[in-house]
């Protein structure tokens, strides 16, 4: 599989767009003011707790408070407490993170009330962004991710990704990883360390601790709420957890961004830094990769499959509802065999469509009705490995009797929606037009308008059928009437560029005139 990265700068922000063979699979949007980033730290203060929930609200600066439930507080919630106080008050540089004593660990089924008693200024990381009316969701299992590594303070736990299969490399890694570990500090291993050395193991670890050290530095006399360190640009965190080999191309279209993303690339990817370029050229970079026009085909509520197939997405504050359609192409006499095959093609653009709208929720899918239970599994097995390279935790259940499939999708982000139906320039998004009676009594007025200031010769430029209209009848028409009782040289003439209800008069120099 081939990955291109494409990435439009504007005066709005970046855009930036992930092609999965040629096939737009992701697309973001960082906004230059962008803030309450999934992975930013920040110091809060704590509002309002409420027993109720068991859980808090903090403010973070947002106009609504930050969210916070019990189970997001991490066991070392206190430990978190006691670092964030001890680091604000370290003026004279003396606090030593490698000699921080942790505190005991909280209990899963206790109280905030318990832990945040006081409401003490806390550091937090945002876990979900602002969605709808809701402010953050907060988590205090802080954690700053590397290319290779996760770094995870106030444990000592360290872990291996599961999806590194090979028992040996596992133990290897985990070895390396506990000889290098410091005090205090948790590690987890990402998918991306296998078959990695030591050196570049270790050097992914020094850069996340320096991290932490900025983060000590920057609650040093901090007031809360305030940010203490932003999550990496939307740009270096797709390179940081999705560059491989398939990385073939990125292409950027500002100097800037360019050279900050290749400076990122040599520095987590040397042998990769080959691969990105500056887009030059009159011709948008958007368009230029087809884009714009995979855009305006993925979003809205139909979408179309090349069998002729289509889906229909609707969606509410929390569930979205995919409904499968047959199309007019029939691989078979066979009705059965139509509905698997179309529902196979169906799965693999159902899964692109969660990614590229970021579809969060419970998702239930009407495919077409099965009767053999091996193709309904067979359906069910390919959404699941379509949706393998879907970096969002997600469950996906098997078809029911009713014939509906239903998942889950973490939801951390608002959903992407972009517009994709355009206002008809005839009625302005109304869906309503002027009646004909009184777009012909607008004419009429204008007209004599203009007879009674002198225009002896005028063309009326209008869209066809309103031509039609005008000129019916030979010696009855509405234009012949016009013309004897204004006494004036009327003309009708046809425009295949006039929208239905627009017209233009013109003078005897056939220049338009302006009303």
């Amino acid at each position: 599989m081939n990955k291109d990265l494409i990435i439009n700068s504007s005066a709005d922000g970046v855009e930036i767009a992930l092609l999965e063979d040629k096939k737009l699979v992701e697309i973001h949007n960082e906004k230059m003011d962008a803030r309450w980033a999934v992975g930013d730290l920040y110091l809060g203060k704590v509002r309002k707790i409420i027993p109720g929930l068991n859980a808090a609200f903090v403010d973070v600066g947002f106009e609504k408070d930050a969210f916070l439930h019990y189970t997001d507080l991490s066991p070392y919630a206190k430990s978190i407490i006691k670092f964030t106080q001890l680091a604000m008050n370290d003026n004279n540089n003396q606090f030593d993170f490698s000699k921080f004593e942790t505190a005991p660990e909280i209990v899963k089924t206790g109280k905030i009330s318990e832990v945040l008693n006081g409401k003490p200024n806390i550091m937090v990381q945002i876990l979900k962004e602002p969605i709808a009316a809701k402010g953050p969701r907060l988590t205090c299992e802080v954690s700053l991710a590397g290319r290779y590594v996760v770094l995870t303070p106030f444990n000592e736990i360290v872990a291996v990704s599961k999806k590194i299969h090979t028992s040996e490399e596992r133990k290897r890694l985990q070895k390396i990883i506990e000889a290098i570990r410091p005090k205090n500090f948790g590690v987890i291993v990402r998918t991306a360390a296998e078959g990695q050395s030591t050196a570049e193991l270790h050097e992914d670890l020094l850069t996340l601790i320096e991290n932490w050290k900025n983060i000590q530095n920057n609650l040093k006399g901090a007031v809360a709420p305030t940010r203490i360190m932003s999550e990496e640009s939307k740009t270096n965190s797709i390179l940081r957890d999705l560059l491989s080999e398939d990385f073939n191309k990125i292409v950027v279209n500002d100097k800037k961004i360019f050279d900050l993303t290749l400076s990122y690339l040599q520095r987590i990817a040397p042998q990769k830094s080959n691969i990105i370029s500056l887009h030059t050229g009159d011709v948008s970079i958007f368009d230029q990769y087809g884009i714009t026009k995979q855009v305006k085909s993925s979003f809205g509520k139909t979408v179309n499959l090349p069998s002729g197939a289509y889906l229909i997405i609707e969606h509410t504050e929390a569930l979205h509802v995919i409904d499968v359609n047959s199309g007019f192409k029939s691989v078979s006499n066979n009705q059965e065999e139509n509905a698997l095959q179309t529902n196979l093609e169906a799965a693999e653009e159902i899964a692109r469509q969660l990614r590229l709208r970021d579809l969060g929720g419970i998702i239930v899918i009407d495919f077409i009705d099965m009767k053999l239970p091996d193709n309904k599994r067979k359906v069910q097995e390919a959404l699941d490995e379509h949706m393998k390279t879907d970096r969002a935790r997600h469950t996906v259940l098997p078809i029911s009797k009713f014939g509906l499939l239903q998942a889950t999708r973490q939801r951390i982000r608002p959903e992407v929606n972009i517009n994709t139906a355009e206002d008809c320039p005839a009625c302005g998004g109304t869906g309503k037009i002027t009646s004909t009676l009184l777009l012909e009594d607008e004419m009429e007025k204008k007209l004599a308008y203009l007879a009674t200031h002198g225009h002896k010769s005028l063309v009326l430029l209008v869209h066809p059928i309103i031509h039609s209209h005008l000129t019916k009848g030979l010696f009855t028409s509405i234009i012949k009437r016009w013309k004897k009782k204004y006494k004036i040289k009327l003309k009708s003439q046809a425009s295949n560029s006039s929208h239905l209800v627009e017209y233009q008069f013109l003078d005897d120099h056939q220049e338009p005139i302006v009303l």
